[in-house]
């Protein structure tokens, strides 16, 4: 069968594939804290535990405080707080979201960091004086194996048990936060913006490992919608044959994005018709195709770089033909095409070589649960790698001139390729879940 019978199927499907939503709640509104409820929300208590059954709740045997501290305005006058992470869960359908979420206490200075499913980034550092209240607003993209017709996407068995595939949206709120209230509504007036791509790409579930897809909603405002089906270890052949390319285009819609990166894993391949010039070119095109058949704009994205130094303390290529290859294709093509190969060896070199562990997953012993062991990992990336590549990311989408670049928020932070911020200046909250399990593909 063919590539393109392959995924006409699951294309056509996807026309009716919202129409089992139609009747479906898409508005929530909560009042937290234990005041009397404002008309129209639905009051959260601290005790006020996620079940299946209610639809909402703190999740993960969250922590949180109760004040009132009895205002004129009965929204921003109660409230939970912790110092600690906290999650809270509401059971929705597929879809892309907004969310706005109101945070501030009326006696002490807050700092909140906001994360979304699977360790998503969507508000950083938001900071809050004595007695004010600020409402922020993002979006946030819910996805589920289904496609239309009765097919699922293959997942991975380490895939059954992550925040992003679950049957909820689940937000963690990070340092020290006072949640006032919180409102989702489903939208679809969103551009969505699918990353497709493998490990350092994915949205990793546990600390210490990150990769760029997972940073990237930090750096736009409501008008996009991240949908990120990039997993480990993946190719772009094992990413068509687990029916997730099927799955991005029975939900896409005429003007939406696909970013490709591809290659660590493909390189591996060494069958007869492998190669980068062979099958890696021909399944790129074949997504492109696809892509644009669907009136949606396709971007190819070249792989990142390993931290692979040569002799002269700078970075080499260990990824053979495939950047060239993936080049080739978005010129062939006319599509944009970002080079983040070249701009991560120009941020490794710029970082050096002992430094640029600081990107990766270098970490001594014992500095995890359960670790035993140094973890030394030269192709996937902590938080502060993945920032920072995620940034790579926005620098190339401003260069290439894409739509999607008046939609980057208004206090887009400074980013210098070949002056990388020091990582010791730069702070992560880090989420409870942690594990020393590499992700496939390394």
């Amino acid at each position: 069968m063919s590539i393109q019978k392959f995924i006409k199927p699951f294309v056509f499907l996807g026309l009716i594939a919202n129409l089992s939503q139609a009747q479906e709640k898409n508005s929530y509104k909560f009042d937290f804290g234990p005041a009397k409820v404002v008309k129209g929300y639905t009051q959260v208590l601290p005790d006020d535990a996620y079940s299946k059954e209610k639809g909402f709740g703190f999740d993960f045997d969250s922590k949180v405080e109760g004040i009132n501290y009895d205002g004129k305005n009965r929204l921003t006058s109660d409230l939970v707080k912790s110092n600690k992470p906290f999650y809270f869960s509401v059971s929705v359908p597929e879809g892309n979201y907004k969310i706005k979420v109101t945070l501030g206490d009326q006696k002490e200075a807050m700092l909140t960091t906001v994360k979304a499913e699977s360790r998503r980034l969507m508000l950083e550092d938001v900071k809050t004086r004595a007695g004010q209240s600020i409402t922020k607003t993002f979006i946030v993209n819910v996805k589920d194996k289904h496609i239309a017709g009765g097919q699922v996407v293959s997942l991975k068995p380490r895939e059954l048990t992550k925040l992003d595939w679950d049957d909820k949206l689940t937000l963690e709120f990070d340092h020290q936060t006072a949640l006032q209230a919180l409102e989702i509504t489903k939208v679809e007036d969103q551009i969505t913006v699918f990353l497709a791509g493998n490990s350092t790409v994915v949205n990793q579930d546990d600390e210490p490992w990150a990769s760029w897809g997972q940073m990237i909603p930090r750096f736009f405002k409501s008008g996009v919608a991240i949908a990120n089906h990039a997993e480990s270890g993946l190719t772009l052949g094992s990413f068509l044959g687990s029916k997730r390319l099927a799955k991005i285009l029975s939900v896409m819609k005429p003007g939406d994005y696909l970013f490709i990166e591809f290659g660590h894993n493909d390189q591996k391949d060494k069958g007869p018709a492998d190669g980068a010039y062979k099958l890696y070119t021909e399944r790129l095109k074949t997504f492109i195709s696809e892509v644009k058949k669907k009136g949606g704009i396709p971007v190819v994205v070249t792989s990142t770089s390993r931290r692979s130094f040569g002799a002269d303390g700078k970075i080499v290529n260990s990824l053979g033909d495939f950047p060239d290859a993936a080049r080739k294709v978005a010129m062939e093509e006319k599509v944009a095409l970002i080079d983040l190969n070249a701009m991560t060896s120009v941020l490794f070199n710029a970082l050096g070589e002992e430094p640029s562990k600081k990107a990766f997953v270098h970490y001594p012993a014992n500095s995890y649960p359960g670790q035993d062991k140094a973890l030394a990992d030269n192709t996937h990336f902590n938080p502060y790698g993945a920032y920072k590549i995620a940034q790579c990311i926005i620098l190339g989408i401003k260069e290439q001139q894409l739509g999607i670049a008046k939609y980057l928020v208004n206090d887009l932070p400074k980013f210098d390729l070949a002056k990388p911020d020091d990582p010791a200046n730069w702070h992560w909250p880090e989420s409870p879940k942690s594990s020393v399990l590499k992700p496939d593909g390394n």
